[in-house]
C-alpha cells in the first residue's frame, strides 16, 4: 500500500508532545508504521515558549517541514467573534499544498473550527470508552466513578463539530472493576480509584496512536465519506483493540 500522508497537529507544549512525535518517527523509519508525516502545524512559534521551541528543533531534526501560526498573535488583530473561523482558514492556507490523507491531532490545544474538520479527515485521541463521557481527562475520570463504571478506556475518533462524539475509528478498553480497582471501590476511595483510572490510561495512550496508525496505513481500518470502515469496506463502530494496546502495555512493564 503506498505511504498514507498526515500532518501532525500539535501545540509542542511539553515533553510528551515530543516523545509521541519521537515514538511516531522511529515506527515510521523502522517500517512498522505506513505513514509519512508530510508536515507539523503547531499554533505557537518560535519564541513563545521553551517547550514549544523544543519540539521545533525536534521537527527540524527530521526535515519534516514545520508550519506555525500563533493563534495568541493571530487573535489581537481579528475582532473576538470572528477570530476562531479566519484563524483556521489562515492555518487552510498554509496546509493544503501538502494535502495530507488525514491530520493527526496529537497534543493539539485548541478546538477545530466545523470548516476545517470537514475539509480535512482529522483524528484526535479522547481518554473514554466509545460512548462515554465527554470533557477533559479529570472530567471523564470523575464521571466514570460518579456512574460506577465497569470500563475505562480510549479511542482514536474523527474529529466533528460536536466535540468528543465523532464516529469511533479505534478503541481500547480496560476493566476498573477488578484488581487493583476492586479494593478502592469497597472503600469508597474516589482519589485512589482517580489515580488508578488515570494511570492505567495514560499507560495505553501511546500504544493507541500507535497501533491505529498502523491500522490505518495497513487498510486494516479506514475513513471513507466521514464513516469508518473495516478491511472489506464494511461499515463498523470502531476498531477493537484492546488486545494488541494491552500487549504492548505488558511489554513496557517487562
Amino acid at each position: 500500500m503506498p505511504l498514507l500522508n498526515i500532518g501532525w497537529f500539535s501545540t509542542g507544549r511539553d515533553e510528551a508532545a515530543r516523545q509521541l512525535l519521537q515514538a511516531v518517527q522511529d515506527k515510521t523509519c523502522s517500517g512498522d508504521i505506513n505513514v509519512k508525516i508530510g508536515f507539523v502545524f503547531s499554533n505557537r512559534e518560535p519564541g513563545e515558549a521553551k517547550e514549544s521551541d523544543l519540539f521545533f528543533e525536534l521537527v527540524r531534526s527530521y526535515n519534516i517541514p514545520l508550519v506555525c501560526l500563533s493563534h495568541k498573535r493571530f487573535r489581537t488583530g481579528v475582532e473576538e467573534k470572528d477570530w476562531r473561523i479566519k484563524y483556521d482558514r489562515e492555518v487552510n492556507n498554509r496546509i493544503e499544498l501538502f494535502a495530507p490523507d488525514l491530520c493527526v491531532l496529537a497534543g493539539y490545544m485548541l478546538i477545530v473550527s466545523e470548516e476545517l474538520c470537514q475539509k480535512y479527515d482529522m483524528i484526535n485521541l479522547h481518554p473514554a470508552p466509545p460512548g462515554g463521557p465527554t470533557g477533559s481527562w479529570q472530567e471523564v475520570i470523575w464521571t466514570l466513578i460518579q456512574n460506577k463504571a465497569d470500563t475505562g478506556g480510549a479511542m482514536m475518533h474523527l474529529v466533528t463539530p460536536e466535540l468528543d462524539r465523532g464516529p469511533v475509528v479505534s478503541y481500547c478498553l480496560f476493566s476498573i472493576k477488578d484488581a487493583p480497582f476492586a479494593e478502592h471501590w469497597r472503600n469508597d476511595d474516589k482519589e485512589m480509584l482517580f489515580r488508578l483510572i488515570r494511570q492505567h490510561e495514560l499507560a495505553r495512550e501511546f500504544p493507541l496512536i500507535l497501533l491505529t496508525l498502523q491500522s490505518l496505513g495497513r487498510g486494516e481500518v479506514g475513513i471513507q465519506n466521514r464513516e469508518i470502515i473495516d478491511k472489506q469496506g464494511r461499515l463498523i463502530s470502531g476498531y477493537d483493540l484492546s488486545g494488541k494496546v494491552d500487549e504492548e502495555v505488558k511489554k513496557s512493564l517487562e
